[in-house]
């Protein structure tokens, strides 16, 4: 495994947020469940949107100066995309036919538990080959997001 740049990261991060965003936004629309439950997982939903925004806010003018320059990003973008997609949620369809097919909301919880869990795999597993301190520095925020949702689901597992 090769070391990933900040932008690199960032796009993984990103994509994996918004294969997230998918999960939680169709759970909402659940019927089987109650309003503290679609409370909470609105509450997901939208930290995952809040997540992404923070993720893109770790670049910075030079970042942003080697995304504009490089002209084959889109291509790079597009295959890191493939990496994350092979590993977690497969993708956004993926994610939403988990979250209509789950049986319950146990069945739901326990799926975005174990996402956020696969999530955080990855991301160390990177980190393991991270070794530029600005990129190490992104990937430790955005796996100290990720902790927080797991955390939340295990607390709102009790409660169920």
């Amino acid at each position: 495994m090769s070391a990933y740049s900040v932008n690199e990261i960032i796009e993984m991060a990103v994509s994996i947020e918004k294969n997230g965003y998918a999960f939680y936004h169709e759970a909402t629309k659940r019927k089987d469940i109650d309003d503290k439950a679609r409370e909470f997982i609105t509450f997901l939903r939208d930290q995952e949107l809040n997540h992404e925004k923070t993720f893109l806010n770790l670049r910075d003018d030079a970042d942003i100066q080697i995304l504009e320059l490089s002209p084959d990003w889109e291509m790079v973008s597009a295959y890191l995309t493939s990496i994350v997609d092979g590993r977690l949620f497969n993708n956004e369809h993926s994610a939403i036919k988990m979250a209509t097919e789950a049986k319950d909301l146990k069945t739901l919880v326990d799926h975005a538990i174990t996402f956020e869990k696969d999530t955080l795999l990855y991301f160390h597993a990177i980190n393991d080959v991270i070794t530029n301190p600005k990129a190490k520095d992104a990937l430790r925020r955005i796996i100290n997001e990720e902790v927080s949702h797991v955390l939340k689901l295990n607390d709102f597992k009790k409660s169920l």
